[in-house]
């Protein structure tokens, strides 16, 4: 058995918790599930698969029920799971050789979350740092909680060769309220804390959630106002999804200062195709070619699609709008089984053939 332990806490999680717990088990890791006031069948669920159940009373504070769940370990490392997400690729033996001499370091998984752009479903791939040793990094934060060093400070990382698929769906109403509940928490993090880039990207998050752009840009704005570290993957979350709400709310020339940041996160694809976005949307045409053509020649991604066959497709859209129409085709022919772009090719097929 990996000398790992799965730490998970649940409230009313029926819906998802089996397939999670059912995906987990043959890696014969300890599993342990600490519920936090579950009414519905989440316990009864938990027993067909956990090593162990605890209940906590909920206090308003998710660090307290993660730091209150990798006690109950039996193992020094502890690898934290979200009830919604579900164990897509392992690598156990890479996974064990991954652990020595890195025990003053967090291990992150990667997770990948389903989203809908043009009418297709897309993944966006995040790095999220989930496995440490539990003597030397804790839980901090009441909300949107971060893996801290004993000392408070940012632990080194390394990738571990773990996959999660996150299912992640609540309903409109249920993700009104956890975004209504999870904003107060954060402004009263922020309110003791102070200032912190990590905060007022996830009220960022939060206002995406209560589908309100203004305020989202708002604390996006701040949090890159305070020059965080580039190379953090929320950071670089924060400046790409600050554009996209610009966009949204046709602030194109507000949204174009990210050029300002340009040399920090043009080495991400989604930074570039986010450029290319806004060069077009300000009809600056051939300035959105060279960035989407120069984001089809970067690997590091999160979005699926944005140094390929998304590129692409604006590029296509371009040259269609410009009325060269054989450009526009060769570059939706270079799209794949994207159907956006296969039903663009139909259209232009049919006109000229009626013509």
């Amino acid at each position: 058995m990996l000398p790992v332990s799965v730490c998970m806490i649940a409230k009313n999680e029926d819906n998802h918790i089996e397939e999670c717990l059912k995906r987990l088990r043959p890696c014969r890791f300890e599993i342990i599930v600490v519920d936090t006031g579950s009414v519905d069948r989440t316990v009864e669920i938990a027993h067909k698969y956990a090593d162990k159940i605890f209940h906590f009373a909920w206090c308003e504070d998710f660090s307290s029920a993660r730091n209150f769940s990798i006690q109950q370990a039996a193992n020094d490392w502890v690898l934290i799971i979200d009830c919604d997400e579900y164990l897509e690729n392992v690598n156990l033996a890479q996974l064990e050789d991954s652990l020595t001499g890195r025990r003053e370091a967090v291990g992150m998984i990667t997770r990948n979350n389903p989203y809908t752009v043009q009418g297709s479903r897309s993944i966006m791939s995040e790095r999220i740092g989930r496995l440490f040793n539990k003597n030397y990094c804790h839980f901090e934060g009441s909300i949107h909680e971060q893996v801290r060093t004993m000392q408070g400070k940012e632990p080194d990382t390394f990738p571990i060769p773990l996959t999660f698929y996150h299912e992640g769906y609540v309903s409109e109403s249920d993700k009104r309220m956890r975004a209504t509940r999870n904003l107060e928490m954060l402004l009263h993090d922020l309110t003791l804390k102070g200032p912190s880039p990590y905060i007022y990207f996830q009220l960022g998050q939060n206002y995406i959630s209560l589908n309100d752009m203004e305020k989202a840009a708002q604390y996006y704005k701040l949090g890159l106002d305070l020059n965080a570290d580039p190379n953090s993957d929320f950071v670089q979350s924060m400046a790409e999804t600050y554009g996209y709400c610009l966009m949204d709310l046709a602030k194109y020339d507000t949204a174009m200062t990210l050029r300002d940041k340009y040399d920090l996160f043009s080495h991400r694809a989604d930074f570039v195709f986010l450029m290319g976005m806004l060069y077009q949307k300000k009809g600056e045409y051939a300035k959105a070619i060279e960035e989407f053509k120069k984001a089809t020649t970067l690997t590091a991604y999160s979005r699926t699609g944005v140094n390929s066959y998304r590129a692409n497709f604006h590029i296509a859209e371009i040259y269609e709008s410009m009325g060269e129409p054989a450009q526009a085709k060769s570059y939706y022919k270079k799209c794949g089984d994207y159907d956006p772009a296969l039903r663009r090719l139909r259209e232009l097929s049919a006109g000229e053939n009626a013509s």
